[in-house]
């Protein structure tokens, strides 16, 4: 298990929670959760890139969801996630967040036609502290 993704993950939802109020910020979505609502999804941690110091990077996914008619709300959503991240320096315990930069985001509509299902993926470099 990675050092850095869940305190990193606590990082991401304490910034995300005041930044989408009243929009819901979960990390485990109960089953009929009421739209919208924003998810956190899954991360990948590999070594970092530096030789001399213990590194994490991290690509660490959320996900957005909405039954807004139209793409508006989600993409709303999404901005606010990025305003709220990309290069923020949010305070990760046991890490120096040496990086946080937005790294791509995509809109779909999935198959039922009415939700609309928003992926937005940010990198992270952790120095252990």
């Amino acid at each position: 298990m990675s050092a850095a993704s869940w305190p990193l993950q606590v990082a991401i939802l304490a910034a995300l929670r005041p930044a989408l109020a009243p929009v819901p910020v979960l990390d485990d979505v109960p089953q009929g959760q009421a739209f919208p609502y924003v998810a956190i999804g899954e991360d990948v941690a590999t070594p970092g890139p530096l030789v001399d110091v213990d590194s994490e990077e991290i690509d660490a996914t959320i996900h957005v969801w909405s039954r807004y008619a139209g793409r508006k709300e989600a993409k709303e959503m999404m901005a606010a996630i990025k305003a709220a991240l990309h290069d923020q320096s949010l305070a990760v315990a046991g890490q120096e967040l040496a990086l946080l930069r937005f790294a791509f985001e995509a809109l779909f509509v999935e198959p039922d036609g009415l939700t609309r299902h928003g992926v937005i993926r940010f990198r992270a470099l952790c120095l252990s502290a």
